[in-house]
């Protein structure tokens, strides 16, 4: 296990992709202490790919990609101006508030960083809103896009951890809508303080149906997805089928804005993540079939039974050590590596699958937005052209909003237990 860790940290420090990091580590450890095992390298390289509910996951990407080819993003803000654009600081409400949606729809954090970002960043900038403060917060509230449904990193802790996609779904919905209210507080505090511009509009009942009737084969999409999940009319992959149909029809027939070179460069993104999503996986599976010969799980869960800690103070050295990993991995490969390791141990003191992954989804969402690898901070130095180190201070007030609602989650379970139970068991 030495051999096997140290030479992980040693590719990883050498800036050797994760992927290509475990595979070596692995290869080092069967070279070194069990030549005689490397007959196992291609059958777990292969056993870690061969899974149907893998389909979903590009499958939810290229319909994330095909909604925002579809120009859904400038009918998002609009739709979101007409709700809460009257407040001081309207338009970080906007921003808050379109990534709450778009995150529903995209699944990811990134592409809410660059789909919004692009649009509301140079615009709150010329409304007089610094620049720190409108990239901080495009950043830090694109962590949404990991937590509400449909979720990728929740689709990859699901097959991870054999547990159902749509109790994942269900079970990410209270708490990312507390990370979207608490963020809503924080700018309104902070806006109020700074005085910040406060839009000229006013709410209108009549506006807001009209709005929401332009909007809602927009708003409708999340609800389908999930939906059929959750009754059990579809899997997750062919929920993620019809939704790339409902992303072409949406995008063909009402914007009428997806041409056939945004379908081609959407279906041409979504193989190039895949497939690094499928190498980071199969390389995983690898490492995680060497912790589980070495028994590495059993052990630390014999380890943190003989501490006698209750569950809330388990997880709350897990929430740290997840917030740690996330500063330094990214959040698929961290998804990977820390389940196998940590699930049995939460497991073992009578913790819930669904609590876990959602805490796991969580804290690796702040990680997304935090240096020296954060890739929202990264995309989003791209799209403002400013600096990470700037963009993440004028994150981090809002990114409180994530930690204080892992607090609350694993101080109140049912947060994020209530729904499953609810509607599927």
């Amino acid at each position: 296990m030495i051999i096997l860790l140290l030479s992980l940290l040693f590719f990883l420090l050498l800036g050797v992709p994760i992927a290509y990091s475990l595979g070596l580590s692995a290869l080092c450890y069967f070279l070194a202490h069990e030549p005689g095992l490397m007959v196992v390298m291609p059958q777990q390289l292969m056993a870690g790919m061969d899974s149907y509910a893998l389909i979903a996951l590009p499958l939810f990407i290229f319909m994330g990609q095909l909604m925002n080819a579809s120009g859904i993003t400038a009918r998002l803000i609009d739709y979101c101006m007409v709700i809460v654009g009257r407040f001081r600081g309207g338009l970080g409400l906007v921003n808050i508030s379109s990534s709450m949606l778009f995150g529903g729809i995209s699944g990811s954090s990134t592409s809410d960083t660059a789909s919004i970002g692009s649009i509301l960043i140079p615009e709150m900038k010329r409304r007089g809103y610094p620049e720190q403060f409108a990239a901080g917060l495009t950043v830090a509230s694109s962590t949404m896009g990991m937590i509400i449904p449909p979720s990728i990193p929740m689709i990859l802790f699901a097959i991870t951890a054999q547990e159902s996609v749509g109790k994942l779904f269900l079970g990410g919905v209270i708490p990312g809508l507390m990370v979207g209210f608490f963020q809503i507080i924080f700018t309104l505090w902070i806006s109020n303080k700074k005085k910040f511009p406060q839009e000229n509009s006013t709410f209108e009942l009549s506006i807001f149906f009209k709005e929401s009737f332009r909007s809602s084969y927009i708003l409708l999409l999340p609800i389908f997805v999930i939906g059929t999940v959750v009754l059990g009319i579809a899997t997750a992959t062919e929920s993620a089928a019809l939704g790339v149909f409902y992303a072409i029809m949406t995008g063909c027939i009402l914007t009428r804005k997806l041409t056939l070179k945004k379908f081609i460069d959407a279906l041409r993104y979504s193989i190039m993540t895949s497939a690094k999503i499928m190498i980071i996986i199969a390389f995983s599976k690898l490492f995680i079939w060497i912790l589980a010969y070495e028994r590495l799980p059993d052990g630390l869960a014999y380890l943190v039974e003989s501490f006698d800690l209750s569950l809330f103070w388990l997880m709350l050295l897990m929430i740290l050590i997840i917030l740690l990993a996330g500063t330094f991995i990214d959040v698929s490969p961290a998804i990977l590596l820390l389940t196998p390791i940590f699930l049995p141990i939460v497991i073992s003191v009578g913790g819930s699958p669904i609590l876990f992954g959602v805490v796991l989804v969580i804290g690796l969402a702040v990680g997304a937005c935090t240096p020296p690898v954060g890739n929202c901070l990264n995309v989003c130095s791209a799209v403002s052209g400013l600096k990470i180190g700037v963009i993440f201070r004028g994150a981090l007030p809002f990114l409180a909003a994530n930690v204080l609602t892992l607090l609350l989650i694993v101080l109140f379970p049912s947060l994020v237990l209530w729904l499953p139970s609810l509607l599927m068991d």
